[in-house]
């Protein structure tokens, strides 16, 4: 399944990705982290396996318990050649190993004395060929689990071929939920200590939320990398919160109880939010009913990074957060870049200067929510997705500190859940909504910019072949192209001017984005072709192995 993504615009990724460097420094901040978990481990096997105060396994129990049974003749698992590799040598090496005193470790096989056929330059300027990002091509960066193995996978996506294939990958520790970009570089320690690079330089990141309370920043511009550039949180408190303990005379595998607190998160990250006027804020809401604020410019290792500012006030799980600013497009003049937005399984939304945040404002929801989006065109509005497929307009200026259920407007936008919600940052009154029901849908909202919108009409719809669609987002640059995926762990793009009713919709909306991209200094979303002569793919995917080998067999 592909949980989350995220699109990276035009210009924003190096044109020619590096490899990541494995020298001293890094082995040894690598492995200081390293040691950090292994050691609470083994802390945490040592005191599961001790049987001081007389408590007896459950395990243990019954295996005394369970009758012997017959010896197997054919059994070699009491000379445990399992373990033969793990025992230490008892003697001197003996026979063609025994001249071997060590092994040798090599950065590159340029330096191993034992590899004869070095890297060829025209190799390796073919490589560099088929890892160059254009500067007219997309990023865009999937959380996606297979089995027991999750990964950043790294798509290109060029809009001018309709093109979709797999750039790189990067392995991560635990399941991904969400995924935020940002070009801000955290500020990173060094195993002495002091900044390996000062903070804020202008990069290519995406921050991570997983099931584990730590939010980790990667470098899109680094491949093969092995660990991120920061991570965000107290790994060193929060690794035991999965230790035994005993209950009573047996010793059950329970986890510890999640007290929040305001320094770090317990429980999993379920949302980000980078904020683009204060490039250093990252805010994150996790399922320990909390919301954070990081300071990315603050070195981080991970093993004692604290939170700027926590806030408490929901009862349950948190959603879904987002700053009060918009993605580059959206109108600008009435933002608040301090104004956060958090909305929870508590069934209430929460907006809320971080400032002043005993001054809250509340609204209350009919079921959980899943997404909540600001609405730039126009000021103080924003939407929220539930759970029941139903889509709500609220103004924030409308609400009090005591919930109150007075949305503007209610849409039932899906029979299933209702997992994702964008807003056009390129037209005024185009908004996109996604669920389990399969389907990715565009709506027209007539009269976005009044207090009150005159109606709500769907557009188009469509199946992407992504399964039950858990992400779906608008491209930064492309008016009307959006991304989705979902529990099929494909990603498909959908061109949506390949839709006449589409065109037809927003097609004057689309003639005045000169004007709109003027005012907002976005020149390349002027290009848009209208005309009904132009080839359209429609939907762009990446063809699956399985399918490719079924064709191949086909013809």
């Amino acid at each position: 399944m592909i949980s989350s993504l995220a699109w990276i615009a035009r210009g924003k990724a190096a044109r020619h990705p590096t490899k990541y460097n494995v020298d001293d420094s890094e082995l040894e901040r690598v492995s200081k982290l390293a040691n950090v978990e292994l050691s609470e481990a083994a802390a945490q096997l040592a005191a599961a396996q001790q049987d001081d105060d007389g408590w007896v396994d459950e395990e243990e129990m019954e295996e005394d318990e369970a009758p012997a049974a017959p010896e197997d003749p054919d059994d070699l698992s009491r000379y445990r050649l399992d373990e033969y590799d793990d025992e230490p040598s008892q003697g001197p090496a003996m026979g063609a190993f025994s001249r071997v005193r060590g092994l040798q470790y090599y950065r590159n096989n340029d330096e191993d004395p034992y590899i004869t056929l070095k890297n060829d330059e025209e190799d390796e300027e073919e490589e560099r060929e088929q890892l160059e990002v254009l500067p007219q091509d997309n990023m865009i960066v999937t959380a996606k689990t297979e089995d027991d193995l999750s990964l950043l996978e790294v798509y290109i996506y060029s809009a001018q071929d309709e093109n979709l294939y797999v750039h790189h990958d990067l392995m991560l520790p635990s399941f991904p939920l969400h995924l935020e970009w940002l070009d801000y570089a955290p500020a990173a320690l060094s195993p002495e200590g002091a900044a390996r690079r000062p903070a804020g330089t202008l990069g290519n990141f995406v921050a991570v939320g997983t099931m584990e309370p730590e939010i980790e920043v990667w470098s899109m511009d680094t491949i093969e990398g092995l660990f991120p550039d920061a991570v965000l949180g107290r790994r060193s408190a929060t690794a035991a919160l999965e230790g035994p303990r005993g209950t009573g005379k047996k010793k059950r595998r329970e986890p510890k109880k999640r007290v929040p607190n305001a320094e770090y998160h317990v429980d999993a990250v379920l949302s980000l939010s980078w904020n683009r006027r204060v490039r250093n804020m990252l805010a994150s809401a996790s399922a320990d009913t909390t919301v954070k604020i990081w300071d990315l410019s603050r070195p981080s290792s991970g093993e004692d990074s604290s939170a700027l500012r926590s806030f408490s006030g929901h009862t349950d799980k948190v959603q879904s957060v987002a700053w009060q600013v918009g993605a580059p497009g959206l109108a600008q003049g009435s933002e608040n870049p301090a104004v956060l937005m958090t909305g929870s399984y508590d069934k209430t939304i929460r907006v809320f200067d971080s400032r002043m945040p005993e001054q809250v404002l509340v609204a209350s929801v009919p079921s959980d929510v899943e997404a909540v989006r600001w609405n730039g065109w126009r000021e103080n509005s924003f939407l929220v997705a539930l759970e029941t497929g139903i889509v709500q307009g609220f103004d924030a200026r409308m609400l009090t500190a005591e919930p109150s259920a007075n949305a503007l407007f209610t849409l039932a936008a899906h029979e299933g859940a209702c997992t994702a919600l964008d807003v056009s940052p390129h037209i005024p009154g185009c908004i996109l909504t996604a669920g389990t029901d399969r389907q990715v849908k565009v709506w027209n909202v007539d009269g976005a910019e009044a207090e009150r919108p005159k109606g709500i009409s769907l557009v188009a719809s469509r199946d992407l072949d992504v399964g039950k669609v858990f992400t779906a987002s608008f491209s930064p640059n492309d008016p009307l192209t959006v991304a989705a995926a979902g529990s099929s762990g494909r990603l498909g793009v959908w061109d949506m001017l390949s839709n006449a009713g589409v065109r037809r919709t927003f097609g004057d909306r689309l003639r005045n984005l000169a004007s709109y991209s003027a005012h907002h200094g976005d020149a390349a979303a002027t290009e848009v072709d209208l005309s009904d002569e132009r080839p359209r793919a429609g939907v762009v995917g990446v063809e699956d192995d399985a399918e490719s080998d079924e064709d191949e067999a086909m013809e």
